[in-house]
């Protein structure tokens, strides 16, 4: 990536939603089955239509840091669009479908256009727009109910870890009281890049659990960090999802990893 909101932008994707109250989690106390742990995440449905987000970010790599708005707005199964700004001043937007991921950024005028193999290598797992709304919305990112897993306490969570003989780890945790995820964590150590995503609290609006802010690490060749809080969120509206890259704009490509 060749500039600091090129790589905001990747990254932010992966990340939102926001409650503004709080909610009381619990500690595991007994170890339970995988399949009833799944069930019971999946009962915090997440019934929309729309969701409107302002949000604040805090960007960090080993040469940079910066703190950004943003404005996310998602039609569910549908679209995904990002609005960056600094200093209220918009910098970045990006709109993501389930057939492509583009944006285009203001500080060097350069765009992207391409389909999900390029965010899915730099992160190092495999992505489609349902992972990334599911990343959105606090929902783990693969879908359970697939997948074969090994279920344990840890640290007072519970624990899922799926039993792939790929190079791949995959390990999802979850609080006691509602099932609520708390930390996702993909390792690919043949590559030596890993992801971690973090739900350090959740709160309840409109019937739905959603997370109040997020912190993502992600390490391949350099470490990146992203915190994330969110400052509204409204439901259902009727919302505007332009997007068009300015004229004159130079299109980039990404270099996949090998």
């Amino acid at each position: 990536m060749k500039s600091l909101f090129s790589i905001f932008i990747l990254v932010v994707v992966m990340v939102s939603c926001k409650s503004t109250t709080g909610i009381r989690e619990s500690a595991a106390n007994e170890t339970l089955a995988a399949k009833t742990i799944i069930q019971s995440h999946y009962k915090n449905e997440k019934n929309f239509k729309s969701l409107n987000i302002r949000a604040t970010a805090k960007y960090k790599d080993d040469k940079n840091s910066q703190t950004v708005s943003a404005d996310i707005r998602i039609k569910k199964d549908e679209i995904i669009w990002i609005n960056v700004k600094v200093l209220g001043f918009p910098v970045a937007k990006a709109i993501i479908t389930p057939e492509k991921v583009s944006y285009y950024e203001k500080i060097n005028n350069t765009y992207f256009e391409g389909n999900f193999d390029v965010l899915s290598n730099w992160l190092g797992t495999d992505l489609d727009f349902q992972k990334v709304q599911n990343l959105l919305i606090g929902n783990a990112i693969d879908d359970l109910n697939q997948g074969d897993y090994l279920a344990k306490i840890q640290k007072d969570l519970y624990q899922l870890t799926a039993k792939d003989k790929s190079n791949t780890t995959k390990e999802f945790y979850f609080e006691a009281a509602n099932f609520l995820l708390k930390r996702t964590f993909i390792a690919q150590q043949n590559k030596d890049r890993s992801l971690e995503i973090q739900y350090p609290s959740h709160g309840k609006q409109n019937g739905m659990f959603l997370p109040n802010e997020i912190s993502i690490l992600a390490l391949q060749e350099k470490e990146v960090s992203i915190a994330i809080s969110y400052k509204n969120i409204t439901f259902d509206e009727n919302l505007s999802y332009s997007f068009s890259i300015p004229d004159g704009f130079e299109q980039i490509t990404i270099d996949k990893q090998p």
